[in-house]
């Protein structure tokens, strides 16, 4: 019960705050987030009362379920950004850009670290600095998608940011396996190289070719079924089905053979909509039914932010200078590489600040240098990743919503929609009143 009782706060709780900071025109992600530190352990959470909020951070990963569920639909409605017909118009933009934004955040975010080490070396090691110049790498899809689903956002940046967001994980995934496998070898002085290229390629080629195949797959049993109720069902199936299989993980010999949910459920959506002649129906669909799920995401991810960092000035200090290096190497990287492929003017200016969210993935990588770094090493890791996405979270998704508006790609509400609206509530109420 109590758990029942804590997600449905949560969900409430949520949707209520995004009425409280709608006069303040925040993103929905945002008030999501705050709602879901204002019920998590060190507000609503800290009384004590069971079912109100959640008392320990052990209550929310209970509901990490949630989250891996949630991540798969995010997964799968961005690989709908991947159909073949608009790949061949930004294919080309979006490789270049995804791969180039991803390596100069983490050059950026390796120097400046660097020189931290060489002013307090006591309290930041070199191997530190390596690990987290790679989680700089990367970027939130899912609060990406949701400000861009919120504001209706459409044109050539939002066209190009999607595809650019996910192609940033699999870049984010080699960048940091071949940097962690570095900050390893300095700590131990013992070099292997099947943890630093071998694992991460296996990886994410396993991860494609299964994705591909469950999106074969799909299409396939799509064609047994002629209401669109039915092939709805089994979509939203399928990505439960795909999501649970992405957790298995195995070893052949030395070789550790896992996959990462977020492109095997992308690949899925991709084959899916390339090869389904009612995709783009059945996606519109899923969009729908998975509303309250993305919202109940970003309350539980706000629920599992820190705020205990703030209590080390070292953490807070680290924290600022990685924030900071991070944002310019996100929005310089992405500048240089959009002006060197010919990209609209809008775009060279605005892309980077839409790339600056960090949540899920960056987390997962903190999580295994905090246990895959000896005489913890990855706490420092761990912490300081969780003050930067605190950060990010709060004020990525405004920032993302800013720089589409500027680059005219969310339109205000036209007056002719609010006189319909108007209209229409005043025949509601002219319809009670009778």
């Amino acid at each position: 019960m109590n758990t029942l009782l804590s997600v449905s706060i949560a969900l409430l709780g949520g949707l209520l705050m995004t009425r409280v900071f709608k006069p303040l025109k925040l993103p929905a992600v945002t008030a999501y987030l705050i709602a879901g530190v204002l019920i998590g352990p060190y507000c609503l959470g800290a009384l004590g009362i069971d079912g109100l909020g959640f008392p320990t951070h052990d209550a929310v990963s209970a509901l990490s379920l949630i989250s891996e569920v949630a991540l798969g639909f995010i997964a799968f409605s961005i690989g709908n950004e991947f159909r073949l017909d608009d790949l061949k118009k930004t294919g080309k933009q979006a490789f270049v850009i995804g791969v180039v934004q991803a390596l100069v955040a983490t050059l950026f975010v390796d120097l400046a670290l660097f020189v931290v080490h060489m002013i307090m070396p006591d309290k930041l090691t070199v191997s530190q600095a390596i690990t987290l110049g790679a989680i700089a790498t990367a970027t939130a899809p899912a609060a990406t998608l949701m400000v861009v689903r919120q504001y209706k956002a459409k044109g050539p940046l939002t066209s190009l940011l999607l595809p650019i967001v996910a192609l940033d994980d699999a870049v984010g995934l080699i960048v940091f396996a071949v940097s962690f496998g570095i900050a390893k070898t300095l700590v131990s002085g013992q070099v292997d190289m099947i943890s630093i290229l071998v694992n991460p390629m296996v990886e994410i080629v396993c991860s494609l070719i299964l994705g591909a195949i469950m999106g074969w797959v799909l299409t396939q049993l799509e064609k047994l079924f002629n209401s669109n109720t039915n092939r709805l069902n089994l979509t939203i199936a399928f990505v439960f089905l795909t999501a649970s299989l992405s957790m298995l993980e195995f070893h052949i010999g030395p070789v550790h053979i896992s996959f990462s949910s977020l492109l095997v459920c992308m690949m899925l959506g991709t084959v899916f909509c390339n090869i389904c002649p009612l995709s783009g129906d059945l996606m519109a669909g899923a969009d729908k039914w998975t509303s309250p799920l993305f919202a109940l995401f970003f309350v539980i991810s706000g629920a599992e932010l820190e705020l205990s960092v703030f209590a080390d000035w070292a953490i807070v200090v680290i924290g600022i200078v990685y924030i900071i290096f991070r944002s310019l190497g996100k929005y310089f990287g992405a500048f240089a590489s959009a002006k060197a492929t010919e990209c609209a003017p809008q775009i060279c200016k605005y892309l980077g600040i839409t790339l600056l969210p960090q949540a899920g993935v960056a987390l997962g990588m903190c999580a295994i240098a905090a246990t895959g770094l000896p005489d913890g090493e990855g706490v420092l890791i761990r912490n300081i990743t969780l003050f930067a996405v605190l950060i990010y979270e709060l004020f990525g998704p405004l920032l993302t919503r800013q720089a589409l508006s500027a680059a005219g790609e969310i339109q205000p509400m036209s007056q002719e929609v609010k006189d319909r609206r108007k209209t229409k509530l005043a025949e509601v109420e002219k319809n009670k009143a009778k």
